[in-house]
């Protein structure tokens, strides 16, 4: 008798009723009967997986690689789940799906498309930091002293800041700053969370972060992807603290406004 799926729909339309169908695919021994199960519950999860591809469109990459990516992840994901952890096949699906497509702009995007501009800057503004390093030390040159001493705006400057930290991957074996006993970033790697389905729908606020002026986006990544205090952040631009403090509140208030106008429109 063929194997069905079941049709029953979770909130997102996108999610199918598949728990039964994981539950006999544990169970099947490796054979056809078990990889034709296999194949229809990741055509039954596909259109989520191209609903995740398309939230990275307009990013250098083609619509139609992006949803071979993800469906990829999905593969990896139908393989690796396990029904008997009671978790739903959906909140493990979305952050792997989500980071095989990451890892595929990080591989083969970052590394091979940054714009030669943007790889001039990086150079330059990390000679410079290294020069003023050994002339200031105790402290990190200000924006205002590496543009002086490379020569550059303090627009470009940022630029070249921000490129030192976002085309640069970080080892899961690095040690964690502070810690004295090895403690490194794969030890504080959870598993997967049903709540990591919000960290997806935040990448509806990636082209508002985008629209805000430069030096406004430099502090909102400092302070929220490079979990810099405001004080440092501060010391890195040459301003107050509370103008950072400021700055922070308007530009989160302006994003929170702009993504419930979406949400209500």
């Amino acid at each position: 008798m063929p194997t069905r799926v079941s049709a029953k729909h979770h909130p997102h339309d996108d999610a199918p009723d598949t728990a039964e169908a994981f539950r006999r695919l544990a169970a099947l021994p490796p054979g056809p009967e078990r990889d034709t199960l296999r194949g229809r519950i990741v055509e039954a999860w596909l259109p989520m997986a191209d609903r995740l591809a398309g939230r990275f469109r307009n990013r250098g990459e083609s619509y139609d690689d992006l949803r071979q990516v993800a469906a990829l992840g999905l593969v990896k994901a139908v393989d690796r789940y396990d029904p008997a952890r009671g978790n739903a096949f959906e909140s493990y699906a979305v952050p792997t799906v989500t980071g095989e497509i990451k890892r595929h702009f990080r591989d083969h995007m970052w590394t091979l498309h940054v714009p030669r501009r943007v790889q001039e800057l990086r150079n330059r503004v990390r000679l410079a930091s290294q020069d003023l390093a050994q002339t200031i030390p105790g402290r990190r040159p200000t924006v205002a002293e590496i543009a002086e001493h490379a020569h550059l705006k303090e627009e470009d400057v940022l630029v070249g800041l921000e490129a030192l930290e976002s085309f640069s991957a970080l080892s899961l074996d690095a040690e964690l700053p502070g810690s004295e006993d090895g403690y490194s970033l794969a030890d504080a790697l959870g598993s997967a969370d049903p709540a990591l389905d919000t960290v997806v729908d935040r990448e509806s606020v990636r082209p508002r972060l985008a629209a805000l002026p430069e030096r406004e986006r430099a502090i909102l990544y400092m302070r929220f992807f490079g979990d810099m205090t405001q004080t440092r952040i501060a010391e890195q631009l040459g301003i107050s603290q509370m103008h950072v403090s400021r700055l922070i509140n308007r530009c989160c208030g302006r994003l929170r406004e702009q993504i419930m106008g979406d949400g209500a429109g």
